[in-house]
C-alpha cells in the first residue's frame, strides 16, 4: 500500500460498519491497521504463481461410522428428561395466537 492509512479512513470504514469509535480507538486502530495492511503488502510481493491453492495446510481424513440402520430411542428413554410431557409427547408453549 503506497498511501498511509489515516485516521480519517478509519473512521470511515468504522462508519461503515456500523461501529462507533472512540477518539483512542481511532488512534489504536489506525497503528494496528496499518500494521495488518504492511503484513499483507509483504504477503503480497511473494511470487505465488506456481504454488496450488489449498483448502488447510494439513492432510485431513474424516472419519465416519458406517451409516447403518439401528434401533431408535424408546418414547420412555426419549421424554425421560423432558421438562414436561403428557407421557406421550413433549410439551412446549404454544408460539402462535389461535384465532
Amino acid at each position: 500500500m503506497s498511501e498511509r492509512l489515516t485516521p480519517q479512513l478509519v473512521e470511515r470504514v468504522a462508519r461503515l460498519a456500523r461501529l462507533k469509535l472512540a477518539p483512542d480507538e481511532v488512534e489504536r486502530f489506525t497503528g494496528q491497521l496499518q500494521q495488518v495492511l504492511k503484513y499483507v503488502a509483504q504477503l503480497d510481493a511473494v511470487d505465488s504463481r506456481d504454488v496450488e491453492p489449498l483448502a488447510h495446510p494439513l492432510e485431513l481424513t474424516n472419519v465416519l461410522r458406517a451409516d447403518e440402520p439401528a434401533p431408535g430411542l424408546s418414547r420412555e428413554a426419549a421424554l425421560a428428561n423432558a421438562p414436561r410431557t403428557d407421557g406421550r409427547y413433549f410439551l412446549v408453549p404454544p408460539i402462535l395466537d389461535e384465532k
